[in-house]
């Protein structure tokens, strides 16, 4: 499943290519027949290839058929960073904040504002900056559960998976943010004061400036 699957990340078959019978799969990748039935299952899920019975099996356009769960596979291929893949990400992260921070400030659950100030205690009091971001994850991991959305959960949950991995690499390039006790402090007051505006502009401005410098260090590596 992951040799089909890099295949097709990779560009090596595309999007309309027709893959080969299981029995020619099994020969190639030297695996039984109902390995290769399996394989093709699990990336039929991943939306990457289309079934049709008694026709071929062939490749799909990932960017229109696969959903977000393919996210962290993404992000590094051949061994290297697809730093458009990052950039996405980034924007995302700038995008999406501002706009779970607001729907935690107009649908609050009651516990919601203690859990945050709990976890923003934490985090200012952790001095090792690798910790401070998986705090820093767990602060926004309660801001998700207060914006009850679904969509937004599942999201976030694998933006989290794709980004924890670097966690220590980006820990130089995040510190300015998670250092910032303030900026977190705000988006928990404008959740406790019920403003979606504030908290709008509370999570902008934590959010904007390491995801400036991190498309910089980005635009760096690819000139």
């Amino acid at each position: 499943m992951e040799q089909i699957i890099a295949d097709v990340l990779s560009g090596e078959m595309k999007p309309g290519d027709v893959l080969p019978s299981e029995r020619q799969l099994a020969e190639l990748l030297g695996v039984s027949r109902p390995a290769v039935r399996e394989a093709l299952r699990g990336v039929l899920a991943a939306g990457l290839i289309e079934v049709r019975q008694g026709d071929a099996t062939t490749v799909r356009d990932f960017r229109r058929h696969a959903g977000l769960d393919l996210l962290p596979r993404l992000v590094i291929r051949g061994g290297e960073l697809d730093a458009d893949v990052v950039r996405s990400m980034l924007e995302a992260r700038l995008h999406i904040g501002p706009k779970v921070a607001a729907l935690a400030a107009e649908r609050r659950p009651p516990e919601l504002v203690a859990v945050l100030r709990e976890s923003l205690h934490a985090l200012d009091g952790e001095p090792d900056p690798v910790q401070r971001q998986r705090l820093a994850l767990t602060f926004w991991d309660h801001v998700v559960d207060g914006a009850d959305s679904i969509v937004f959960r599942l999201m976030y949950n694998t933006l989290r998976t794709t980004y924890e991995p670097a966690l220590a690499a980006l820990s130089a390039v995040m510190a300015d943010e998670v250092d910032r006790a303030e900026c977190y402090a705000a988006i928990v007051d404008a959740i406790e004061a019920a403003d979606p505006g504030w908290a709008t502009k509370a999570a902008g401005d934590l959010l904007e400036p390491a995801t400036t410098a991190l498309l910089a260090v980005l635009d760096r590596l690819v000139s």
